[in-house]
């Protein structure tokens, strides 16, 4: 699964995820200085070992790149020094982030990369993390990040002291043998054969009896933001009140995320229709599943499955598309159950490395998410983060704004994250395709708010 990231990676289709996060150096009275934020990393780094490992690739690509640890590890090469004109407003900093995210990481270095992004309005200092898809998945990020973060200002986190040295590089023969080794066990996607026959099977079956399931891939309608993506990419953020989001939920007696849900339904309807271009039927999102607690498979970063899940788009009354989209994710749920937690991993396993990247490079150039059914219209993810205060690096945290990847036919991801109190809503796009970004990301306050009369009228 972690290598499917490196070979769905092309020129356009960059795979990296990213989280922006807002400090405050004046709270608690902490000082910032660029010199002192770098030293400060410098000592967390023994308790990140996946921050210097980079990735080998297999002679031929006969097998799965591996990590190895990278002797050529220096920190400048991954933090970088950011000033934009003061004082900087959140359209500076979402263009400086858009831009940084528009560009690949290097593939000869740990693939990760840290930007500090200095200028701000209030005094105030940005960072943008910058993380491989194949390095962490939406549980091991949080984790990876938490090394960098403390409950308190001044936290002196113990650490290893010893001279860090890179362990030995792997020799080129003992990566061939043991990718002979392992290739007999390829022909163990012929099992997977059988299964996803009988698993589809099953999806018609169950259509054929009228039984209520999941939204189905190849059937949303097309929109704007659903052609082949370029390079280059535009992001707007904004923070929500969670305890508002918990009130409708209670209100209506369903889940944050069914709240969160209908909220991105509720503001692609306004865009979508604002531009004309609406459709009569409910957009559809695919929405990543952590697996961590329920895989089999032990190896890896990424556990991950997808369901997917209808927006209700095609309802104007707010109260009606929560109980529409509320009782949508239900039936997804249970039919999601139905497919395994280790579906997704068990076909990455078997992939031919230069078969796949092959084909996603072919897909890429040739445009080909405009010539097929709409798979899906956007990424969904709902991530749950920390509940109290946190300081990254010794700065306190007042935002924290995640970016997953866009994808060739789906130009727009939405990543939620709950941080001290608030939901914080992050929106990525393919710049070509969705050039006003930023509507989305103002219309949310908008949607809560008439949610939260629509939830008093309900009581």
């Amino acid at each position: 699964m972690d290598a499917s990231f490196l070979y769905l990676e092309t020129e356009t289709q960059h795979l990296h995820i990213c989280a922006l996060l807002l400090l405050d150096p004046a709270t608690d009275g902490a000082a910032y200085s660029f010199d002192a934020f770098r030293e400060h990393l410098d000592r967390r780094l023994p308790l990140i070992p996946q921050m210097r490992r980079r990735m080998r690739e297999v002679p031929l690509n006969l097998d799965h790149p591996v990590w190895v640890e990278d002797p050529e590890f220096e920190l400048d090469d991954h933090l970088h020094r950011w000033q934009i004109a003061a004082p900087g407003g959140k359209d500076e900093l979402a263009d400086t982030v858009g831009e940084i995210a528009s560009t690949p990481l290097d593939r000869e270095r740990p693939l990760w990369e840290m930007h500090v992004i200095e200028g701000l309005e209030n005094c105030r200092i940005a960072v943008l993390c910058k993380y491989h898809h194949a390095t962490v998945d939406g549980i091991t990020g949080a984790d990876m990040l938490m090394q960098l973060c403390d409950t308190e200002p001044n936290a002196d986190r113990a650490v290893p002291t010893e001279k860090w040295e890179a362990e030995p590089q792997p020799a080129t023969w003992k990566l061939l043998t043991d990718a002979v080794v392992r290739f007999p066990g390829r022909a163990g996607v012929v099992g997977m054969v059988p299964k996803t026959l009988g698993m589809l099977a099953g999806f018609a079956r169950r259509r054929h009896n009228n039984e209520q399931g999941m939204a189905l891939p190849l059937t949303a309608p097309r929109t704007p933001f659903n052609k082949a993506i370029g390079p280059d990419r535009a992001v707007a953020f904004v923070e929500s009140d969670l305890d508002a989001v918990k009130r409708i939920k209670k209100a209506f007696g369903v889940t944050v995320n069914d709240v969160v849900m209908t909220v991105i339904g509720g503001i692609l309807r306004t865009y979508l229709d604002k531009h004309d271009e609406l459709p009569d039927r409910s957009l559809i999102a695919s929405v990543p599943v952590s697996v961590h607690d329920k895989s089999r498979h032990s190896e890896g970063i990424n556990k991950v499955s997808s369901l997917f899940a209808e927006l209700g788009t095609e309802i104007d009354d707010h109260a009606e598309r929560l109980r529409a989209v509320s009782a949508a994710n239900r039936h997804a749920k249970s039919e999601h159950e139905t497919i395994g937690a280790d579906f997704l991993q068990d076909w990455s396993e078997y992939a031919p490395p230069n078969t796949f990247q092959l084909a996603a490079r072919m897909y890429s150039a040739l445009r080909l998410a405009e010539f097929h059914p709409v798979v899906h219209n956007l990424v969904v993810s709902n991530v749950p983060g920390p509940p109290m205060p946190l300081y990254f690096l010794g700065l306190k945290v007042e935002g924290m704004y995640p970016f997953g990847p866009v994808f060739h036919g789906a130009g727009l991801t939405v990543t939620v994250l709950s941080n001290n109190g608030n939901l914080d809503f992050g929106f990525i796009g393919c710049r070509e395709l969705v050039p006003d970004i930023g509507a989305l990301a103002d219309a949310v306050p908008d949607v809560i708010d008439e949610l939260l009369v629509a939830a008093a009228e309900s009581s």
